[in-house]
């Protein structure tokens, strides 16, 4: 195809600095960043700048009106992400969303409606599903080689992690704190090395212990003043199909090491860790640890751009589906309101 995408970007921040444009511009014989968006005019004319943008606005809305575009990249705090995404669904861009989907269920399932009413893609920054351990963990899940993966336990956890900068520790801009931010990403790979199942119902707890006073920051100092989220959550997800995942994420604990990001699947023929990779396996009456000898080196969120790109070329299938996006939305809001209310949250289909 000879036509490249055009595509412009919501938020002008780190995100979309670090990550969206560079990988963006990595494919320029496909793709042209033509626009970037922020509500900061400064922040848009420096980001354009930085990248030779051509057009800089405060209002995606005027992007929309002025350019034409493609696709559509959605860095913005979290709680812009429903509005930012269907607005450009709307207008007929396909839709790179960073994770989580959205807030709450009721602004995931209008994202994935918004999809599917107007044909365009729309997928979610949920970059550990392009890490090579993911990605060759899914091809032994995939053949049966682990069985029934009937449980599974996840670790999203930093010593002192707390972010220093941005809108990490503002829960009416983000929706929560580690849960929302990092053990979406461990919860997401779990979910999809197990076919995501349908939840049935979550019992959690959040504490806030450690980020609403100072301490040692390993990431910048924090705003502990204004500290709104919480530092670690803990709980269990049932499913309907009878397995369970155990969850512990944290920004901030009393921990050994300074960041942990995890994955153990537990199958009735195999199961395995997924940072570092190792597989384990009864096999002719011994028991054997397999790991892999050589893993690709290409960074997970190069690979997801690389992913985007060529679905909103060729049309090749997304990985991460709108509905999957409304399903982990269901596990976080009901994660979130079993620590309210201190009991289990059954998970509405």
């Amino acid at each position: 195809m000879n036509k490249k995408l055009k595509v412009g970007i919501v938020g002008g921040g780190g995100i979309a600095r670090g990550v969206h444009i560079p990988n963006y511009l990595k494919h320029s014989d496909k793709v042209e960043v033509i626009a970037v968006t922020d509500i900061v005019k400064k922040t848009a004319e420096d980001c354009a700048e930085m990248f030779s943008i051509p057009h800089a606005f405060t209002d995606y809305k005027e992007m929309f009106r002025k350019c034409d575009l493609d696709a559509v990249s959605v860095c913005t705090p979290n709680k812009f992400h429903a509005e930012a995404a269907i607005t450009a669904l709307e207008e007929g861009c396909h839709v790179l969303c960073e994770k989580p989907p959205a807030i709450n269920v009721a602004e995931a399932t209008a994202m994935a409606n918004a999809a599917k009413e107007n044909n365009k893609i729309l997928t979610y920054g949920f970059h550990f599903r392009f890490s090579p351990e993911v990605r060759t963990l899914k091809r032994f899940t995939d053949a049966g080689d682990l069985g029934e993966i009937y449980a599974a336990s996840i670790q999203a956890v930093r010593r002192r992690g707390i972010p220093g900068w941005g809108v990490f520790t503002n829960k009416e801009l983000q929706g929560g704190g580690p849960l929302i931010d990092i053990g979406v990403h461990m919860l997401d790979a779990a979910l999809y090395l197990m076919d995501y199942p349908e939840p049935e119902s979550v019992f959690g707890a959040t504490y806030q212990k450690i980020g609403n006073r100072k301490g040692v920051g390993l990431m910048g100092d924090w705003d502990w003043e204004n500290f709104s989220i919480e530092d670690m959550a803990r709980g269990m997800i049932r499913f309907k199909n009878g397995a369970t995942i155990m969850l512990e994420t944290a920004f901030a604990a009393n921990v050994e090491k300074d960041d942990v990001m995890n994955v153990s699947l537990m199958g009735d023929e195999g199961g395995a860790d997924v940072f570092p990779l190792k597989i384990y396996k009864e096999i002719h009456e011994s028991l054997i640890d397999i790991s892999p000898a050589y893993l690709p080196k290409k960074g997970y969120h190069e690979l997801e751009l690389e992913s985007f790109i060529n679905e909103c070329l060729t049309g090749e299938e997304s990985p991460s589906s709108p509905e999957q996006g409304i399903i982990i939305q269901k596990i976080i809001n009901g994660f979130y309101e079993s620590a309210r209310t201190g009991e289990a949250v059954k998970i509405e289909g």
